[in-house]
C-alpha cells in the first residue's frame, strides 16, 4: 500500500522503516525544512529498546548516547544536597537495556536506518484529507495533491492530522499544569562532564547537562497556568525569564544567554487521551495518538513500539486496514494508559507545588543512593508489560 506518514521525528521514520520491510511504499512528509536538531535527552528502555534491537541500531545509539556517572541535586548556592549513580541504579535495574540519548540523535539514527529508501518531503505538511473509503486524497500546504491508501499522523502533540480527521486538540489534550523548555548553549560554564545537575525550587526545576563539542543542554520545567506562545521564540523566552528570574542558583547567567541559544524548544507538558487511534483509512501514532507527556520520560520509546506494532498489524492483516488498526489499538492501549496515569502523579518531582513537596522530593532523591531502595523504586517501571509482535517475515 501507499502510506503517507506525516512527521519525521521518532515515530514516523520508525513506521516507515518497518513499512518498507513489509512491502509497502511509505512517503514521509515533515513540516520542518530538515530533520530537527537540539531538544532534550531521553531515557530509552523497555519496548522501545526492543524495537531498536530489531532494527539493528542499538550500537549506534550507544555511541550517540551518554552514560552519566552522577545525577546531582544542588541547593541555590550550588552545594550538593543529594546524588546517585544513574548508571549503576538504572542500567542495573534494566539489565543493561537502557540508553540516555538526545531525542534528535535518536530520530536521526532511525531515519538513517532507512538508507534513503523512503520518499521524504521536507518543508511541507498536510492541508486537507478526504477519505472516500477507497483512498485518501491529500492536499498539501504547498498546493500539491496526491492519493494514498492510508495516512498515518506521527506529527506530535499538536498533530495536524488529528485536527483534520478527529477534531480539535482541546477535545483530547490533558494539560498537566507544567511547561517545559529545552535549549543548548555553547561554551557555558561551569561544566560538569557526565553529571546531570539539577536545582529544584517550589514550582520549578532546572537541569543542566554537558553535551559533546562544548555544548550544554538545559531543561526547565515550571508550573504555569496561562497560555504558551506558539511558534514565537522571543515571547517564549520572555515567559521563561519572567517565570525563573527569581529562582536563584545559576539561573540569572543562564537566562542572560538565552538569545545565544543554538536551539530552543518550549511547550506544555500535556497528554493526549483518545478513545480510538484510527478513523477510516487514517490512523495516529506517537504523541499524536497518546502522548504520555514529557514527565513520563518514555514518549520516544512508546512511539517506536506503537510504530512497530502498527506496521506488524498491517502485515498480519494482509491489507485489511480496519483489522490492523483495531489490533494495534488492542495490543497497546492498556500499556499506554498505564504510562499516562503514572505520569500524572510525577509533577511534584519536576515542579513541587509547595515547600513540603520540595522537601519530600529531595528526601526521595537522596534515598536513590541506596542500591536496594533504587532498585525497588525503579525496577518495575523499567519493564514494559507488553509482548511485541514477532518480526514480520515473508
Amino acid at each position: 500500500m501507499r502510506v503517507l506518514v506525516v512527521g519525521a521525528g521518532v515515530a514516523g521514520p520508525t513506521l516507515a522503516y518497518w513499512l518498507l520491510r513489509t512491502g509497502h511504499e511509505p512517503t514521509l512528509v515533515e513540516r520542518a525544512p530538515r530533520l530537527r536538531e537540539g531538544g532534550y535527552v531521553v531515557d530509552f528502555w523497555g519496548a522501545g529498546f526492543d524495537v531498536a534491537e530489531r532494527m539493528g541500531i542499538v550500537s549506534r545509539l550507544r555511541e550517540e548516547g551518554y552514560r552519566f556517572r552522577e545525577a546531582r541535586e544542588v541547593s541555590g548556592s550550588g552545594r550538593r544536597i543529594a546524588h546517585f549513580d544513574p548508571v549503576g541504579v538504572i542500567e542495573g535495574a534494566a539489565a543493561g537495556r537502557y540508553i540516555t540519548v538526545g531525542r534528535s540523535d535518536l530520530a536521526r539514527t532511525i531515519y538513517d536506518a532507512m538508507d534513503g529508501e523512503a520518499e521524504t518531503i521536507f518543508g511541507d505538511t498536510v492541508d486537507s484529507l478526504t477519505d472516500d473509503g477507497g483512498r485518501v486524497r491529500v492536499r498539501f500546504a504547498s498546493g500539491a495533491e496526491r492519493d494514498f491508501d492510508l495516512v498515518v499522523g506521527a506529527d506530535g502533540l499538536h498533530s495536524r492530522v488529528r485536527d483534520l480527521a478527529f477534531g480539535p486538540e482541546e477535545e483530547y489534550e490533558r494539560y498537566l499544569g507544567i511547561t517545559v523548555a529545552a535549549f543548548d548553549l555553547d561554551g557555558y560554564r561551569p561544566r560538569d562532564e557526565l553529571v546531570a545537575v539539577m536545582h529544584t525550587d517550589v514550582g520549578a526545576q532546572t537541569l543542566r547537562i554537558s553535551l559533546r563539542d562544548g555544548a550544554t543542554m538545559f531543561c526547565c520545567t515550571f508550573r504555569h497556568d496561562g497560555d504558551v506562545p506558539v511558534d514565537d521564540v522571543p515571547a517564549q523566552q520572555a515567559l521563561l525569564r519572567g517565570r525563573l528570574r527569581d529562582v536563584g542558583w545559576e539561573l540569572p547567567g543562564i537566562l542572560e544567554q538565552l538569545p545565544q541559544a543554538r536551539t530552543f524548544y518550549m511547550d506544555r507538558a500535556s497528554q493526549i487521551r483518545m478513545p480510538s487511534w484510527s478513523q477510516g483509512r487514517i490512523a495516529l501514532i506517537g504523541d499524536a495518538a497518546a502522548a504520555p507527556s514529557l514527565l513520563a520520560g518514555q514518549g520516544s520509546a512508546l512511539a517506536m513500539a506503537e510504530a512497530y506494532t502498527l506496521a506488524c498489524a498491517l502485515h498480519e492483516a494482509d491489507g485489511d486496514h480496519r483489522a490492523a488498526f483495531a489490533a494495534y489499538h488492542a495490543r497497546l492501549a492498556t500499556l499506554v494508559r498505564t504510562k499516562q496515569d503514572a505520569a500524572v502523579g510525577l509533577g511534584s518531582a519536576f515542579a513541587p507545588r509547595n515547600r513540603a513537596q520540595l522537601l519530600l522530593r529531595d528526601a526521595v532523591f537522596g534515598l536513590m543512593s541506596i542500591p536496594l531502595v533504587a532498585h525497588l523504586a525503579m525496577g518495575r517501571s523499567l519493564r514494559d508489560p507488553v509482548e511485541l509482535p514477532p518480526v514480520p517475515t515473508g
